[in-house]
């Protein structure tokens, strides 16, 4: 397909503005930890009923909390990481 542009390249140029690539590296963290939250519950079988249970909360917070647009606490994390016998680590990259 001539004159297409891939969505790497529009994405690279778009990162060279520091604002820009502010935001994307914030919403990208909160996705990330949210899709690994819910593979996490996903592949141990529990709805979120059941890791609402588990965690003394609701359905809805679990809901909340795999939603990128949330963020959520390093206590909570360390909660949900022991649930699932997992360690958490965070860690600052360059």
């Amino acid at each position: 397909m001539r004159g297409a542009v891939s969505f790497d390249s529009v994405k690279k140029e778009l990162l060279k503005n520091p604002g820009i690539k502010s935001a994307y590296d914030k919403e990208h963290v909160s996705a990330v930890v949210a899709l690994q939250i819910t593979e996490l519950r996903e592949r141990h079988r529990l709805s979120q009923k059941e890791l609402a249970k588990k965690l003394h909360t609701t359905q809805q917070t679990i809901s909340k909390i795999e939603n990128p647009d949330n963020n959520v606490t390093i206590g909570t994390l360390e909660k949900i990481a022991n649930i699932f016998d997992r360690k958490l680590i965070v860690k600052f990259a360059k």
